[in-house]
């Protein structure tokens, strides 16, 4: 059986146990304290007869803990469960619900939400830093349980994690990851394309852990026996200063973290030696900001394109494409290829066969990082399926418009209504649903309009009730008052009315088009 993720941590915990595996800005992690940690939270988690594919939910800013609550997880046969920490405690209270939780880790700055958003099934919430609001710190609680390994071997197809990710219909869907697609995606093609060997590299690593590349990236550095330089938040002077001082080798970034770091005064004369990989996704870059960045950091750049659903990047744009001034500066504005083991089509939704080359279609996806599926949701996951496969794999249908040409990926705009803003995925019928419930709104439709800082903002054209008269500020507190402010619009336009076809459906392509015309790349 091909190793898994908890397989090689273990490795790396008997090989280099006074390795740091994690420096945080509040402790240093080495391999031996993660795996003695992992352990006795696993025995914790068992005398609350939490077991094989129940759930633990976690409510934190630090990538360490949770990789570390992850372990635990995978070391009993129970399923991490990270939480974006963003959201409103409503909509906390809805995904720890529908995972049914049996734990819940929370930052003494979430104690409360974490408190208020515990079903039922919850038969314990602990704190990951010091005690707080009537909450016993992990560690504390963890003490007196063993540092002994469980010795258990999950099945390759059992679920390892579930992140969330929000769905067209404004209900949030439970991604399950296997140990399948975590062995497929941070042990085989992802460190690869990244650059990345392992010991003695460094990741820093800023990127929230309830996304697939933050805690991927924290299981991938530490199943290679890497270090990761975690911080909690993004803090661009900090991070420029960690490069240096941790001898950082490698990054992940957001085009939009990228484009911050750059403006931090006197950033051109910091040392960046060190420096030899910086790794970017999730939204365009603009070729200004590439270039500004290829410039001041002086390394190799490389693309990457993929899905929570996808256990993260399955195309990348290598250094070598990256050349802002020759002849092939057109592949800047592609997704790059193929990554090992991930196959692509480009198929025309309405007939399903294969679109020409340079013919845009939507992007399906053969790999066996796609998902098992999405928690409890059947006919959701069919409708992203097509032929699965008994080892599951199947084509995944990313909703994505793009086309290939020459090998080479490039997104072109969406088949969903998704809005991609500094790295979020936001669903506009979430915001229209709210939106929708102001006394004074007759008609709303919520669309994503080109940003230079965040790839996309969120915009809602409404249409007032006869009669009514609406400001577009009051609109957006109505919205922050129910909505993370991540989601709400930060702008609104008023119109007489939306278009529409002869049966009703709204035609969000044509309202986009007047704020994307000029825009050659329509995703984000």
């Amino acid at each position: 059986m091909p190793e898994t993720v908890l397989g090689a941590i273990r490795r790396q915990s008997l090989q280099r146990p006074d390795t740091i595996a994690f420096w945080t800005p509040s402790r240093t992690w080495t391999f031996a304290d993660l795996d003695r940690q992992s352990s006795r939270i696993a025995h914790g988690l068992s005398s609350l007869g939490i077991g094989r594919q129940d759930r633990v939910a976690c409510l934190t800013r630090h990538t360490a803990d949770c990789v570390a609550l992850t372990l635990a997880a995978c070391k009993i046969g129970a399923v991490c469960m990270p939480v974006n920490w963003r959201l409103t405690p409503r909509e906390v209270a809805y995904i720890v619900g529908n995972g049914e939780a049996r734990f819940l880790m929370a930052d003494a700055e979430f104690a409360e939400a974490g408190k208020a958003a515990a079903p039922p099934s919850v038969r314990r919430i602990v704190a990951t830093d010091a005690a707080a609001g009537g909450l016993e710190a992990i560690g504390a609680w963890a003490a007196p349980f063993p540092a002994t390994d469980t010795g258990l071997e999950p099945s390759l197809d059992d679920t390892a994690l579930q992140l969330y990710s929000s769905g067209t219909t404004g209900v949030p869907k439970g991604v399950e990851l296997t140990y399948r697609n975590l062995a497929a995606g941070i042990l085989g093609s992802t460190p690869h394309e990244l650059g990345y060997r392992g010991a003695p590299d460094v990741f820093l690593n800023v990127l929230p852990a309830f996304h697939i590349a933050g805690v991927g990236i924290g299981l991938m550095t530490a199943a290679h026996g890497g270090k990761s330089v975690v911080y909690p938040e993004f803090n661009p002077p900090a991070l420029l200063a960690a490069i240096p001082e941790h001898r950082v080798t490698h990054a992940f970034l957001v085009p939009a973290m990228i484009q911050f770091l750059l403006q931090v005064p006197g950033v051109e004369a910091r040392d960046y030696s060190s420096l030899q990989w910086i790794s970017y996704g999730a939204s365009p870059i603009s070729e200004k900001v590439l270039i500004d960045a290829m410039r001041t950091f002086k390394c190799n750049f490389a693309q990457v394109y993929g899905l929570t659903e996808t256990t993260g990047a399955v195309t990348a744009l290598p250094p070598d494409d990256h050349d802002p001034t020759g002849d092939r500066r057109h592949l800047l504005r592609s997704a790059g290829r193929p990554m090992r083991g991930v196959e692509l089509r480009v198929v025309d939704p309405s007939t399903g066969r294969d679109t020409a080359e340079g013919i845009i279609g939507e992007v399906w996806i053969h790999t066996e990082q796609n998902m098992k599926g999405y928690w409890r949701m059947p006919g959701a996951t069919e409708d992203v399926f097509v032929g699965r496969q008994p080892d599951g794999a199947g084509w995944f249908r990313s909703g994505d418009a793009g086309y290939l040409s020459g090998g080479y990926l490039f997104l072109h705009d969406r088949l969903k209504d998704m809005i991609l803003s500094g790295g979020e995925n936001i669903y506009p019928a979430e915001i229209e649903n709210v939106l929708a419930d102001h006394p004074d709104v007759g008609d709303v439709a919520v669309i994503g309009v080109p940003d230079d800082k965040w790839g996309e903002a969120v915009k809602a054209v409404v249409v007032p009730r006869s009669g009514r008269t609406l400001e577009a500020a009051d609109l957006i507190a109505f919205a922050r008052a129910r909505l993370a402010h991540f989601k709400c619009p930060t702008s609104v336009d008023f119109t007489d009315a939306l278009p529409r076809n002869p049966s009703g459906k709204l035609l969000k392509r044509v309202l986009r088009e007047p704020y994307w015309r000029g825009h050659e790349r329509r995703i984000n």
